[in-house]
């Protein structure tokens, strides 16, 4: 693993130092927003504009990206990104801040575009699932890091804006020097929302409410940790810990959702989620304590995501699966866009605590939808079940290394079905789906 991970290493060194000024911004403004008066209406709407940012940003940045190259489009938005994060700091105004945030969202979708669509042609065929993990790590550990810096110096001074920016400058050095040849960004396929719901409605759901439910918590958890009474180094463990957790237990919960109905794990994962917004918003009165339903919270929460992907993969044909991922990552955009505006006007108009709440409303209804449709239909699984993928949320580019990997498992169990003789000719393909739905339908 250690001679393919060495040439990307610019790439992989790249993206976390990007990832530790921006996971230091998103909390940073959050508290500095609060301080300075912003409404949690307000708060949310500007949680609003980032997700939104990096809806504009799928469609805008490929042709920005194919006329400067890889790594002119790298620095370009690495800048625009750190010159963004100080006008934060040098102006407070409100409408000034959703324009920033706009064009951070677009500037950072540009940047995940750069650095997955290199990875993706980086990585050997047989490797992509392990090269998509490692990157998952990096960004995981980079931003529960960046809420670390939070200790440095207080939020109401300049300091912690001037050492985000310097981190996005810094990350410009490795990409610059790399001497790897750049990739061409390709064309997403299209897949109509109509045929998303169609194809599989549970995915579509859990998409759209846990990314309201976690548009939200980046949007607003700093905040509401802080109304709650912690200090910017609590409110920078309690960010931290949901971001540990979430990415500790991917892998056990992914695990899980192999095994079993696909839909019965989603409403297991999203059950805990609830359960830690529950946990939230009881404890949330009672100091550190809240600790407890973070850690309930993260676990499931992080995991919601790739298990929705992975039940979309299992009813997708080959072709279909990088369209429909594709058009699953719009859904779950479309609903983080929407959480923090929903969540900040709750906020706004009863009380702080609604927060954890909304989380548990969000993923309550996910886990009672799902349960419903593994109990009302039966789950009819396309060519072979999907492997569990931890992720985050990420690109379109990054897409094609997922599907491209769940198309080489696919491939490599009908190549071992072929090799192992005569002896199996005489079961019809029906009978092999057959037992696959029964198998993930009895655990």
């Amino acid at each position: 693993m250690i001679p393919i991970l060495l040439p990307i290493g610019a790439l992989l060194s790249g993206v976390a130092l990007l990832l530790l000024g921006t996971g230091l911004m998103n909390t940073l403004l959050a508290l500095r927003g609060s301080a300075e008066g912003f409404s949690d209406q307000t708060l949310g709407l500007l949680g609003s504009a980032y997700f939104l940012g990096f809806i504009v940003g799928t469609y805008v940045c490929p042709k920005l990206i194919r006329r400067m190259g890889h790594i002119r489009s790298f620095a370009f938005f690495c800048a625009a990104t750190a010159v963004s994060l100080l006008l934060h700091g040098l102006v407070i105004d409100a409408w000034f801040w959703f324009a920033l945030r706009l064009l951070t969202g677009v500037s950072l979708v540009g940047l995940y575009m750069v650095i997955e669509s290199w990875l993706n042609t980086q990585a050997p065929n047989d490797r992509r699932g392990q090269v998509f993990a490692v990157y998952m790590v990096v960004n995981l550990v980079a931003l529960a890091l960046a809420q670390q810096m939070l200790r440095i110096d207080s939020p109401l001074l300049f300091t912690l804006f001037a050492v985000g920016a310097i981190f996005l400058v810094l990350a410009i050095m490795p990409v610059a020097m790399t001497k790897l040849p750049q990739p061409t960004i390709t064309d997403t396929p299209a897949m109509s929302l109509r045929r998303l719901w169609d194809v599989a409605p549970v995915a579509f759901s859990g998409a759209l409410l846990s990314g309201v439910a976690m548009g939200a918590f980046w949007g607003l958890g700093a905040v509401w940790a802080g109304r709650m009474g912690m200090a910017t180094e609590d409110i920078a463990s309690f960010v931290s810990l949901v971001i540990i957790t979430g990415a500790v237990m991917q892998w056990p919960l992914g695990l899980l959702s192999d095994r079993i109905d696909r839909r019965v794990a989603l409403a297991l994962i999203a059950g805990i989620s609830a359960v830690g917004g529950l946990l939230m918003a009881i404890l949330g009165v009672h100091g550190n304590a809240m600790m407890i339903g973070a850690v309930v919270f993260g676990a499931g929460a992080f995991a919601a995501y790739p298990v929705v992907v992975a039940h979309l993969v299992d009813h997708l044909h080959q072709e279909e699966i990088l369209a429909g991922s594709s058009a699953l990552l719009l859904v779950q955009g479309a609903g983080s866009a929407l959480g923090p505006t929903l969540a900040g006007a709750l906020m706004s108009a009863t009380v702080p605590s609604a927060l954890p709440l909304f989380f548990a409303v969000m993923f309550g209804l996910c886990a009672a939808f799902a349960l419903l449709q593994s109990r009302k239909i039966k789950d009819v699984i396309v060519d072979e079940p999907a492997h569990f993928v931890p992720m985050v949320r990420t690109s379109t580019a990054s897409l094609e290394m997922m599907a491209e990997d769940q198309m080489t498992s696919t491939e490599t169990a009908h190549t071992t079905e072929a090799e192992q003789g005569p002896d199996n000719l005489d079961t019809p393909d029906t009978a092999n789906e057959e037992e696959i739905v029964e198998r993930r339908s009895t655990g």
